[in-house]
């Protein structure tokens, strides 16, 4: 079995209901709890809500689990003219575990495994340590200690949502 990290992330339109829509394909994954953020890049936009999702899949590599998020985000409406802009769905492939549970590495520019910037993303770190408390980043560490590496400007961009909730 393979399982994905995968960094979900909505800032148009209902933006619960997008997340929502990535958790209904993926029956039995563990998902953290939604927290707003701050926009990350040059573009000014409004904020975003975030989560992570831990899934698992028998049939899924690497490249399935991009054709996934693809998928997900196309089905949301995502439209890509702008880097860093404003979008109904951004689903990033973080992490990737073979069926012998080793992390997948990966230097294709179409699916750079683990994700390039996830060490330095506290939208990615903090949602994914609440729900996978013992996490590593495969090549930077346990995510406990990421998070508590960041610069606290940047942890503060990160703000629970205990009101909303992305379970079942």
């Amino acid at each position: 079995m393979t399982s994905a990290v995968l960094s979900i992330g909505s800032n148009l339109g209902d933006r619960l209901a997008n997340l929502a829509g990535v958790i209904a394909a993926l029956p039995g994954a563990r998902v953290s709890p939604v927290y707003e953020t701050d926009p990350w890049g040059p573009v000014p936009q409004d904020d975003y809500l975030n989560a992570i999702v831990v899934a698992e899949d028998d049939g899924r590599d690497a490249s399935d689990w991009l054709s996934f998020v693809r998928e997900a985000e196309q089905a949301a409406g995502r439209v890509r003219d702008v880097r860093w802009g404003p979008r109904t769905l951004d689903v990033d492939v973080v992490q990737v575990h073979d069926v012998r549970g080793a992390p997948v590495l990966s230097d294709d520019p179409s699916l750079t495994l683990p994700h390039p910037l996830a060490s330095q993303r506290a939208f990615v770190l903090v949602p994914w340590l609440a729900v996978e408390p013992d996490a590593v980043l495969a090549g930077h560490g346990g995510v406990r200690e990421l998070v508590d590496a960041l610069p606290d400007d940047e942890r503060g961009t990160v703000r629970r949502r205990d009101d909303l909730s992305l379970e079942r």
